[in-house]
């Protein structure tokens, strides 16, 4: 099925994206075959790197009691009293990997990381977003993203939409996530996958064009992502009957 595209007037050069060369006839449902991630060493040998010495003892010590008690003692874990301090220890540019290396060091599931993102300070609820996809297979800790997604913190937003979204994600959440994203701000460049995931979908773009048509009928700029994005969806033509896999979204 074609969905009529909105063409504001305010249209500018929109961006051009080159689709994957893969065969596709659909919309893509959520898989684990999404762009493999840095390994947890190389980002604590990238970080290291960059930290001054002191930050770099620091961390190293962090990591080596995260990995030695790496279960809950009392109240509060010492690793997550070393989540707090990260910032000031290792700087603010370095903190979210420092963060997100500590809680693979301390081996932290779903119910560690749920304790942690919303006992936390935003910081470490980006930190947990970030650390989902080293650290939880399955989809468990989807209630977290989905929490995420209500927020407006656009740097909170910017981190839900990562691998671990888009691994997980199902269609329906995930095209509001994308939507969410344009109506906050928040870069597309941020959403994991997205090639993959919006190639090809149908309903996408109907939601893009609607989107597009209510800012223009309101006299307000379309974001430029929004094209980028449709640009995407029409990368395939989907196959007949597959533009809503979960029925007619609204």
């Amino acid at each position: 099925m074609t969905h009529p595209r909105a063409t504001p007037a305010a249209r500018t050069e929109s961006a051009q994206v080159t689709p994957d060369s893969t065969t596709h006839t659909g919309p893509t449902a959520p898989d684990t075959s999404s762009t493999p991630l840095p390994a947890p060493a190389d980002l604590h040998r990238r970080l290291t790197a960059d930290l001054e010495p002191a930050a770099r003892t620091w961390l190293e010590r962090a990591l080596e009691e995260a990995a030695a008690h790496p279960g809950l003692h009392g109240p509060i874990s010492a690793w997550e009293l070393r989540l707090a301090e990260v910032g000031r220890r290792c700087g603010a540019a370095h903190a979210d990997t420092a963060r997100v290396l500590i809680l693979h060091a301390a081996r932290a599931g779903t119910d560690a990381l749920t304790r942690v993102y919303f006992q936390g300070t935003a910081d470490e609820r980006r930190a947990v977003l970030h650390a989902l996809p080293h650290l939880v297979s399955g989809p468990a800790a989807l209630a977290l993203v989905e929490d995420a997604l209500r927020t407006n913190d656009t740097r909170l937003l910017a981190a839900a939409v990562g691998p671990y979204a888009a691994r997980h994600l199902d269609a329906h959440s995930w095209r509001h996530a994308v939507l969410k994203c344009l109506f906050t701000g928040v870069p597309v460049d941020h959403v994991a996958d997205l090639p993959r995931r919006a190639r090809g979908d149908g309903e996408l773009a109907r939601m893009l064009g609607d989107y597009a048509a209510e800012r223009t009928a309101a006299g307000r700029p379309v974001p430029e992502d929004l094209y980028r994005v449709l640009d995407l969806t029409e990368s395939a033509t989907p196959a007949p009957g597959t533009d809503h896999p979960h029925g007619k979204e609204s």
